[in-house]
């Protein structure tokens, strides 16, 4: 009998990541991390072989992976995004972008890469069409979806046993979309959006290509017309 993977989800409690959850569930066992105890309890509820880790992403250590010595797939899917102009974009929004956006995700990779590189995993970032170009008031969340893609590129050359691969979703339906758009003072259209599941396709799709493929960049983009 062989084991099933395991995969590791950040970003799970909510939305895209909860989304990939699901869909990874059929054939991984799964590890969900977030900050939301309740709401990661209630997603695990739902996948009889998940388990919930809670976790501030921002301060994780080494106790935290430890217990961890073989991971087939870790997803990145937590992030935050304040809109601003640079003119009115303070440093400490800079950092909380940035900490949380590309720090966290550098570290946690970083701490579980002795797994990774027992199983010949895949690590797979959900990034953003905001990481392939900068447009106004999205300076800070840009610079930081820019620089994980950065961080992605080197990480596939330096981890040849690894496949790396690099999503860009456009606009989704979940709960940030609705801050984002708040904070454009614009009218939330989920018809307009994607929908998590298929962000969390893509995901998939990466993550179960045949042996002989590595799948380094997906962009995906909803249907519907631009949002206004």
């Amino acid at each position: 009998m062989f084991e099933r993977p395991t995969a590791l989800v950040t970003g799970a409690s909510r939305g895209v990541g909860a989304a990939i959850a699901h869909a990874l569930a059929p054939t991984h066992d799964l590890l969900l991390g977030g900050r939301d105890t309740e709401a990661l309890a209630k997603v695990c509820a739902g996948l009889p072989d998940a388990r919930p880790w809670p976790v501030e992403l921002t301060a994780v250590t080494e106790a935290d992976v430890a217990g961890i010595d073989r991971l087939d797939v870790l997803v990145h899917s937590a992030g935050v995004v304040t809109l601003g102009r640079i003119a009115e974009t303070p440093a400490e929004v800079w950092r909380r972008t940035m900490e949380v956006n590309v720090v966290a995700v550098a570290e946690l990779t970083r701490l579980l890469l002795p797994a990774l590189r027992a199983a010949h995993g895949q690590v797979a970032l959900v990034n953003s069409g905001a990481g392939q170009r900068a447009n106004p008031a999205w300076g800070s969340y840009a610079a930081s979806k820019f620089a994980l893609r950065a961080f992605a590129d080197a990480l596939r050359l330096e981890e040849p046993d690894l496949r790396v691969t690099t999503v860009y979703p456009g606009r989704v339906d979940t709960d940030m979309q609705r801050s984002v758009r708040e904070q454009e003072s614009g009218t939330y259209e989920p018809e307009r959006y994607l929908a998590p599941e298929s962000v969390a396709r893509a995901v998939v799709a990466a993550v179960t290509a045949s042996p002989d493929a590595h799948v380094t960049d997906i962009t995906v983009r909803p249907t519907a017309g631009p949002v206004r």
